[in-house]
């Protein structure tokens, strides 16, 4: 019973953010239509730093990113300017439910990376794990992706590549966090790693900024995935990865597609194809087996199923 409590709290904020980001497929994908690729996301990290930069001034941890703000702010780039350009670029040509189950394949590339940087090698069900993962990810890549332009002008198997960079990028900027990051407050981290991705994508957000200025719509939606999307779920995020670790944290991307899914099917009347549904079990099996989850639940259940069945 006691042992059972200081779980709420984390688990609370992993359904939270899990919702919150499958809500930033269907704002990005508002807000591209309008703005284009790199101007979405640098104005999304340019409103989450003016979110947050106040915040973290009132809680008196200005100091800490100065102190920091080197690692932090590179990490802004790895872990939140290059992904974003590469997922507004995206959803120009696939629907907001194939970005998020390729989203999926985060914590895929994270025990890649864990194993070749940390050397926290996998072993058994792990590698299998991998391969079950990557061979989900194909099937679903063969399937959507063709590098023939389509209707939007971009092909989708460049769109397929750029989430799949995104993914590496996560999985890179997870282990980094935990090696050089470990001990930071969350809301540095956060707001370091906005502002740095906002100094990043500056110049390419005026280079590309519309002729013709965006909707209410639009504005709207930009908001949406800067304040709630980026500022407060990265803070969550960085929270994670303090409490459950680099593997624990990204796994919170099983949950995320069926939240996008969702999201895409009620306000953008995206249609969900049973092949899309198949290779997203694939890839969540397989990555569920890659990161150690899937054991360790099954070790838990036979654990109390054990006690249950003892004598009293």
């Amino acid at each position: 019973m006691n042992a059972a409590r200081p779980q709420k709290p984390w688990l609370t904020e992993f359904i939270l953010l899990a919702a919150i980001w499958g809500s930033s497929f269907l704002f990005m994908r508002l807000a591209t239509v309008e703005f284009g690729a790199l101007p979405t996301a640098g104005l999304r990290v340019t409103i989450a730093a003016l979110f947050l930069l106040p915040i973290l001034l009132w809680r008196g941890l200005g100091r800490q990113l100065a102190q920091h703000w080197k690692k932090v702010f590179f990490i802004g780039l790895l872990n939140s300017a290059i992904p974003f350009a590469c997922y507004t670029f995206a959803l120009l040509s696939i629907s907001t439910g194939l970005s998020s189950i390729l989203n999926a394949t985060v914590p895929l590339f994270g025990a890649l990376i864990a194993w070749f940087w940390l050397k926290d090698r996998p072993h058994g069900l792990r590698i299998l794990g991998l391969i079950i993962g990557f061979l989900g990810v194909a099937l679903l890549a063969w399937d959507k992706a063709s590098f023939k332009p389509g209707s939007s002008g971009v092909a989708t198997g460049w769109a397929v590549l750029a989430c799949l960079l995104a993914c590496l990028c996560y999985g890179i900027s997870a282990s980094y966090t935990k090696r050089y990051l470990s001990g930071l407050p969350s809301l540095v981290t956060a707001t370091g790693s906005q502002l740095g991705a906002t100094l990043g994508l500056a110049l390419p957000t005026l280079w590309m900024w519309p002729e013709r200025l965006p909707g209410t719509t639009a504005w709207l939606a930009l908001l949406a995935v800067g304040v709630l999307c980026t500022g407060v779920a990265y803070i969550l995020y960085f929270r994670l990865i303090e409490n459950v670790g680099p593997a624990g944290s990204l796994t919170v991307t099983f949950v995320v597609p069926v939240f996008a899914v969702l999201y895409g099917a009620l306000f953008l009347n995206e249609a969900v194809s049973l092949w899309m549904v198949v290779c997203g079990a694939i890839i969540v099996c397989g990555t569920a087996l890659s990161t150690g989850l899937l054991m360790g639940w099954v070790s838990s259940r036979s654990t109390r199923g054990t006690k249950g069945s003892a004598p009293k």
